[in-house]
């Protein structure tokens, strides 16, 4: 290789990353760009993808309203496993706040057996459902809190895509109900101890 040679191709290098690194600059510095979550995907007309991969994400905990204590008829009698993406559950590790693009998915369990040989209980059964809700303030701006939910369906097969909940079938129980940001945080016991401590 020619010394002519090695000096015109390390100028060639050099453009490329120049060009890479500007690139990602301009990417980065865009401020009204929502962070994306890695198996989160919107149609063109705006509705939600079924998630992929959310069971590798960061576990926060599982609320259970059973009928048999709720006079036969809960609102939401399965177990809820509530997954957060890992990205904005390290930040609210940092910040204990929900950053713009958070994403908490909520697979839905019967309740299956009553009785184990650790003793009687409630024990999860099979899947029954999945939802998500996404905090997005370039998408849902008009939304309360910058959340949208979604609910793919409570019996399979579930919805492959499905448009957002109208805000009073949901946000209005998590604005008075939820212990922060519209989030039930006081719920998931992960989140609880994760969250920063007061100094």
């Amino acid at each position: 290789m020619t010394g002519a040679y090695r000096s015109s191709l390390a100028a060639s290098v050099a453009a490329l990353v120049g060009i890479g690194g500007l690139s990602y600059m301009l990417a980065g510095a865009a401020p009204s760009e929502v962070p994306r979550v890695p198996g989160v995907e919107f149609t063109p007309d705006g509705k939600l993808k079924q998630p992929v991969g959310y069971r590798r994400w960061v576990y926060v905990g599982t609320p259970l309203t059973p009928d048999d204590l709720n006079d036969g008829e809960a609102s939401f009698p399965e177990f809820h496993a509530v997954y957060m993406d890992p990205e904005s559950f390290a930040h609210y590790e940092k910040t204990g706040e929900f950053r713009d693009g958070t994403v908490m998915v909520k697979e839905l369990i019967g309740a299956g057996a009553r009785e184990a040989t650790s003793g009687k209980g409630y024990f999860m059964g099979d899947f029954r459902g999945l939802e998500a809700s996404i905090k997005d303030s370039a998408r849902f701006k008009d939304e309360p809190g910058n959340w949208a939910y979604f609910s793919f369906g409570h019996k399979y097969p579930l919805k492959a895509e499905v448009a957002k909940n109208t805000a009073a079938s949901c946000n209005a129980c998590h604005e008075t109900g939820a212990a922060k940001d519209y989030v039930f945080s006081q719920y998931y016991p992960v989140l609880r101890a994760s969250a920063p401590r007061p100094r």
